[in-house]
């Protein structure tokens, strides 16, 4: 009796090849956008700085999630560890109308994260490198370059403490 299934094996292995060797080649860190914090800005004026720039770029803040608070009182000591969550209900319609998967990616998400020696990060899904391959039609793709220059523009401001 032959086997059928090593042939499938094999043509499958020779057809997903190119799938692993890309997924082998992007690291966590190449899809992220981090920032520190300036010296001078605490943690609780980045926040404040992040909402105020959203707001003036019509970005909504829907929700925030003090996930280091939740830890501790789990017992689970923990570093400061926030996510916000920004949205511009608008575009994220149009985008879900072209094409409901980008549901994935919304809303755009910060996090505010102290690391082990106790510096303060921003970090965020880098738009600018996902962008390029979502195949959009000129207008959306213009829309999604300023959701893209928009978060930046929130982490730059957290970051450096604009008020």
């Amino acid at each position: 009796m032959r086997c059928k299934t090593l042939p499938i094996f094999l043509l499958l292995s020779v057809l997903l090849a190119p799938i692993n060797v890309l997924a082998q080649e992007i690291s966590i860190s190449d899809t992220v956008l981090k920032m520190p914090l300036a010296e001078d800005v605490s943690m609780d004026d980045a926040v404040d700085s992040m909402k105020l720039r959203a707001n003036s770029l019509n970005f909504k803040l829907v929700a925030h999630l003090p996930l280091y608070q939740e830890l501790e009182a789990m017992g689970v000591e923990t570093n400061r560890i926030e996510i916000f969550q920004f949205c511009d209900a608008r575009i994220a319609n149009e985008m879900l109308q072209f094409n409901p998967d980008f549901s994935a990616y919304l809303p755009c998400r910060i996090a505010l994260l102290e690391d082990s020696e106790g510096k303060a990060w921003l970090v965020t899904l880098d738009l600018a490198k996902i962008i390029p391959s979502a195949n959009l039609p000129p207008e959306l793709l213009e829309k999604a370059q300023l959701v893209s220059d928009n978060i930046e523009s929130i982490m730059t401001a957290g970051a450096n403490g604009d008020l």
